[in-house]
């Protein structure tokens, strides 16, 4: 019977997000695919370091030691080919990862296969990968190097999300950047407050969340366990904020905190809130937060276009 991976939460990771390659990726940059390969195969007992992703992969991956079904998938893809990858393997075997099932396209863009496996999110350090997944309609985003170090003991998941083109599409900011005003903004959406944006790049991944906490509340049945948590961290203010809660009725989706910033510095709020993975549209919003936390840019909408 086939595995039925049509109904599991599928995250597709490449080894650039889930480990750090520094050293290989610059041995091949430097010295090409011979000396890479021969490098790769000289170390491939070397266990790599956990890389940017890592958190959010194995807080995850943790969620099905209290299921019987097992709900969460990961799927690694890869640049590399099956014996320059097998170094990736021992890694996720080390670290004890369930992590069984792969696509090694040797030098190829993987994202063509996210369809295959079911995937809700693809991320990756190669920023070429991404931008061509986002323009293909793929949910992608683009690790930033960062010196945040994990905390083995805290066992809860935080995300945090940029709501405009991230959770919704980027209809709202186009308005925003057409009329280059606050106030022609504001009026826009006080005029379109009942009415719910279209979803975002990251939708379906961000409705699979809600739906896997509200699994694990029920399951836990009114126990308090370490779970996931969820915020969304947005440069609206009031009036725009309440298309924000009509957008998320309309998903059923409850979240636990929300930022209404108005150009706060996000790192204000994030620094508190603590988050395993934060994700955002704008390069500017992720630069001075991904030194501190794990964070994706998902070069998606008018303000990615515009550069």
């Amino acid at each position: 019977m086939p595995y039925p991976i049509e109904n599991k939460f599928v995250i597709a990771v490449a080894s650039s997000a889930l480990f750090d390659l520094t050293e290989s990726d610059l041995v091949f940059q430097e010295k090409g695919e011979d000396e890479y390969r021969s490098f790769q195969r000289a170390n491939e007992n070397n266990i790599l370091r956990p890389g940017v992703a890592f958190p959010l992969i194995k807080r995850l991956l943790r969620v099905n030691g209290a299921s019987e079904d097992k709900p969460v998938e990961v799927v690694l893809l890869s640049r590399n080919d099956p014996d320059t990858g097998l170094r990736v393997f021992k890694s996720i075997e080390h670290y004890k990862l369930p992590i069984s099932r792969a696509v090694f396209v040797a030098g190829s863009n993987p994202f063509q296969y996210l369809e295959a496996f079911n995937a809700s999110l693809f991320l990756s350090g190669n920023a070429d990968d991404v931008k061509e997944a986002v323009q293909h309609g793929y949910p992608a985003g683009c690790i930033y190097p960062s010196n945040y170090i994990d905390d083995d003991e805290d066992e809860e998941l935080r995300i945090a999300f940029d709501f405009d083109g991230i959770i919704a599409d980027d209809s709202a900011e186009s308005v925003f950047q057409r009329d280059g005003a606050l106030p022609a903004f504001h009026d826009h959406e006080r005029l379109k407050a009942g009415e719910p944006l279209p979803g975002g790049p990251l939708i379906r991944f961000f409705t699979e969340i809600a739906k896997l906490q509200k699994r694990l509340s029920e399951e836990a049945g009114g126990v308090k366990k370490p779970g996931i948590r969820v915020a969304i961290a947005t440069a609206r203010n009031a009036p725009a904020h309440e298309r924000v809660i009509t957008t998320l009725r309309q998903h059923d989706i409850r979240i636990d905190e929300a930022f209404f910033l108005g150009g706060i510095d996000k790192s204000r709020v994030l620094n508190i809130f603590k988050p395993h993975i934060f994700f955002d549209d704008q390069v500017g919003h992720i630069e001075g937060i991904a030194q501190s936390f794990p964070s994706v840019h998902v070069p998606f909408g008018i303000t990615n276009a515009m550069k």
